[in-house]
């Protein structure tokens, strides 16, 4: 078997589309919560006691708890969608492609929805902008990742994803840096509008590129979806297969993964929370703020990538996890202004880097190769999963225990623990030790 070049230049084009779509969370996460609950009486209460400025933000005032089922209340409906649609897409295969059709579908209503946001004018309005951007975002996020596992060899798929990873935290760093000071300086709706703006142009060059391989490349011959077409049944099937493997490495993979992303999840929809209402910054600095997170993520993306080749996915993940139980753990009694505050995001977004950029390329080890679609949706089952429970049972902690959005540090160090704990039962597959699987990957 020859060994080709890794393909730079198609990696770094599908880090692109990455790139489009992480545009999106992060003007999401931080400025939502923020329009959701600006106003509470009892963040305002604390702020005064402690000396700090209320912000001058037009807000419904909500307690943490109801904000943050509204941020995730979408979710219920994208943990079948998301992995459906994977698998669906496994099976496309028409003129257009078999990912891309997906994403053309999906992407002009996702722009819509998201634009619509910041000027909704009640809750219930704001709710449904919401379920229009993530459903619909839903309908192209596991086609888009998908190309990982079609383009790529096994062993190339954590530098791969290394790559991808770091367009995507370049979005995150401009996102939180820029939708700041757009916010200051043109308003709320001004983050929106760019980030709506910048993902339609990074998904159209993607679109316009990236040339999926045909079935026959794949030497594969197109089938119809030996899966359900209702998505609960598909999802519940597709989980029953790697349940039932008498290797429960996959199992664990599942589990573990929703463990650190209900940790990672509540942590970030809870960021710039924490930083308006506990630490007294005002919103467009918390984004800014927020991108340190990003920048250390983004620096630390192909490193890990790199390393996990050589020592194992497995071993990676839970260094990483190491790291984030103690610094999480810490920073609950340590951040009390800017400069700690700082501190602790660059260490979490270094960490969050070796757990992040290896977790779907793990998915893919202990994966069917002819499946990577309906793989990928397990990934997003997972995850999704997470973007659920995470924020919505810390707002409940932080409800419970007086409104300080500080107790989301033990939560998160909670769940990453139980993440270790459960990666200790996943088997070790390094990287550069495994065969190249005889897939298309294109040249």
């Amino acid at each position: 078997m020859t060994t080709r070049r890794f393909p730079w230049a198609q990696t770094f084009l599908i880090g692109f589309g990455f790139f489009g779509i992480s545009l999106i969370w992060p003007i999401f996460n931080q400025f939502i919560p923020l329009f959701l609950q600006a106003g509470n009486p009892e963040f305002e209460r604390q702020l005064l006691e402690q000396g700090k400025a209320i912000p001058t933000l037009v807000g419904f005032g909500l307690t943490p708890a109801l904000a943050m089922f509204i941020m995730t209340w979408d979710n219920l409906i994208n943990i079948f969608v998301q992995p459906w649609v994977g698998e669906r897409s496994d099976h496309t295969w028409n003129r257009f492609g078999r990912r891309k059709p997906w994403i053309m579908l999906g992407a002009p209503i996702a722009v819509l929805g998201f634009v619509f946001i910041p000027v909704a004018q009640s809750i219930i309005a704001i709710m449904v902008f919401i379920l229009i951007t993530n459903f619909s975002m839903a309908l192209f996020r596991s086609p888009t990742i998908a190309w990982l596992g079609d383009l790529f060899h096994a062993n190339e798929r954590s530098k791969a994803n290394g790559v991808i990873n770091l367009m995507g935290g370049l979005a995150g760093l401009l996102a939180y840096f820029f939708g700041g000071m757009l916010f200051d300086s043109l308003g709320r709706a001004a983050p929106f509008i760019a980030g709506a703006l910048g993902m339609i142009a990074a998904l159209v060059t993607v679109l316009i590129w990236v040339r999926e391989p045909t079935p026959q490349e794949r030497g594969m011959v197109p089938e119809k979806s030996e899966t359900d077409r209702t998505p609960m049944r598909g999802v519940i099937k597709n989980l029953g297969i790697v349940f039932t493997n008498p290797d429960k490495s996959g199992m664990f993979v599942l589990i573990s993964i929703l463990f650190w992303f209900i940790a990672f999840q509540a942590l970030e929809t809870a960021l710039s929370s924490f930083a308006v209402f506990t630490l007294g910054i005002a919103p467009g600095k918390a984004s800014m703020y927020a991108a340190v997170v990003n920048l250390s993520f983004l620096l630390f993306s192909v490193p890990s990538g790199l390393i996990a080749h050589r020592i194992g996915r497995r071993k990676t993940i839970r260094i990483g996890l190491t790291g984030l139980v103690v610094i999480l753990l810490i920073g609950y009694f340590v951040i009390q202004g800017v400069a700690t505050f700082i501190g602790a995001l660059v260490l979490t977004g270094f960490f969050w880097a070796l757990v992040n950029v290896n977790s779907l390329p793990l998915v893919y080890d202990y994966g069917d190769e002819k499946h990577i679609g309906a793989y990928t949706g397990l990934y997003y089952f997972s995850s999704q999963t997470a973007a659920v429970l995470g924020p919505v049972l810390s707002g409940v902690l932080v409800d419970a225990l007086g409104d300080n959005y500080r107790w989301t540090f033990l939560f998160a160090t909670l769940f990453m623990a139980l993440a270790w704990i459960t990666m200790r039962y996943v088997k070790e597959i390094i990287p550069s030790k495994k065969e190249a699987e005889l897939q298309p990957a294109a040249e």
